[in-house]
């Protein structure tokens, strides 16, 4: 499993500080999460297909549909921030 001297060196590859209470704390929930990846590892998958996704899902498009747009002067009517057709945006 995961002891704290492991964290500590994980934390300190990362460039993270870490109190010795944080490092204790974070080996425990390595370790129940470890725990649990080993659960998983004991379920019988023998006859189990792999699948990408879990659960089967069908995509559900829809048809293109026009539908009316605002003429050009109309969209740049309540601004003054316009130049050339585009809306004109401060400078970065």
């Amino acid at each position: 499993m995961v002891d704290t001297e492991e964290v500590k060196q994980v934390a300190e590859n990362a460039r993270i500080k870490i109190s010795d209470e944080e490092a204790e704390d974070f080996t425990e929930d390595f370790q129940e999460i470890l725990g649990m990846f080993e659960t998983l590892d004991q379920v019988d998958t023998e006859d189990v297909e792999p699948s990408f996704h879990p659960v089967e899902t069908e995509s559900k498009q829809r048809e293109d549909q026009k539908e009316e747009t605002l003429e050009k002067e109309d969209v740049f009517q309540n601004t003054e921030n316009e130049e050339d057709g585009y809306f004109k945006g401060p400078s970065v």
